[in-house]
C-alpha cells in the first residue's frame, strides 16, 4: 500500500561467542576476528575465569584453549558437561596426537583444531557447530514415556503433566541428562543445590527430594525410571542396574 510504512527488518541477536586462551595475542587475534565477523565475544585468559563464564553466563559456543594455567581445558570441559553445559565447544591444541584428539572428544569436545590453524578453517568450523545447534536440539529431552520441555519445564509422562517444584525439576532434568549413568550425592550436592560442602544433613534433604520425584514421575507408570543404587547415589533409566531399587 502507497504510503505504508515498510516492513522493518527482523533483527537476530549475534551468537555469543566465549574464547579461552591464555596467549594474549592469540586471544586478541580471536576475539577482533570473530567481532569482525559479527560475534559477541567474551574472552578468559585463564582456566578458572575460562570456567566462571562458561558455567554463569549463556554462549552459543566455545573455543576453549587445551593448555591453561589454573585449570586445563579438559578438566574445564568435563566439568561444565557434568553440570549439564551443552554448548558446542571448539577445542584447540598444540599437541596434535591422536590420543590426544580422543581424549578431547571423549570429554564432551565437539570439534578439534590443532595450532597453528588458518582463522578461516576456525570460522568455517564454529559456523559449523552453530548450524548442529547441539543445545537447541536437546530442548526436548526424553527418556521412555518422560517427556521434558526444557524451555518451559513442562513435565509430562504419557499424555499426563507432572507438576514439578522448581528443585524438583532441576533434579529431574539433572538425572534425566545423566541418564544411563550413576549420579552421586556428591554430584547432586554440587551440581543442583550448587553446595561444595555436602553433609549428612543435605544427603538428606536430596534423599527427600528423591524419594518425591520418584512417586511424581514413576508412581502409577511403567517402567519405574528412578532408581535407587545401594551406597552410591541414583540413576534414571528404564531399567535398574545391578544393586538398584
Amino acid at each position: 500500500m502507497l504510503g505504508a510504512d515498510p516492513m522493518p527488518a527482523e533483527v537476530f541477536a549475534p551468537a555469543r561467542v566465549l574464547v579461552v586462551e591464555d596467549e594474549p595475542k592469540v586471544a586478541e587475534a580471536l576475539r577482533s576476528g570473530l567481532e569482525d565477523a559479527g560475534f559477541a565475544v567474551a574472552s578468559a585468559l585463564d582456566g578458572e575465569e575460562g570456567f566462571f563464564l562458561a558455567s554463569s553466563e549463556s554462549f552459543d559456543a566455545i573455543v576453549l584453549d587445551r593448555m591453561l594455567p589454573g585449570r586445563d581445558g579438559l578438566s574445564i570441559l568435563a566439568a561444565l558437561r557434568r553440570k549439564g553445559v551443552l554448548v558446542p565447544v571448539l577445542v584447540l591444541t598444540a599437541l596434535d596426537g591422536v590420543e590426544e584428539r580422543v581424549a578431547g572428544l571423549d570429554a564432551g569436545a565437539d570439534d578439534y583444531l590443532a595450532k597453528p590453524f588458518a582463522f578461516p578453517e576456525l570460522l568455517a568450523r564454529l559456523r559449523a557447530l552453530l548450524r548442529r545447534g547441539r543445545g537447541d536440539n536437546l530442548l526436548q529431552l526424553a527418556v521412555a514415556d518422560l517427556r521434558i520441555g526444557v524451555a518451559r519445564r513442562e513435565v509430562t509422562r504419557g499424555d499426563q503433566p507432572i507438576e514439578l517444584t522448581p528443585r524438583e525439576y532441576e533434579l529431574l532434568e539433572y538425572l534425566v541428562r545423566h541418564r544411563g549413568q550413576i549420579v552421586s550425592r556428591e554430584m547432586l550436592a554440587r551440581d543442583v543445590w550448587k553446595e561444595t560442602q555436602r553433609g549428612t544433613p543435605l544427603d538428606n534433604v536430596i534423599d527427600v527430594h528423591v524419594t518425591r520425584l520418584r512417586k511424581k514421575v514413576d508412581q502409577g507408570f511403567e517402567p519405574r525410571l528412578i532408581h535407587t543404587v545401594r551406597g552410591i547415589g541414583f540413576l534414571l533409566g528404564d531399567h535398574a542396574p545391578g544393586g538398584g531399587l
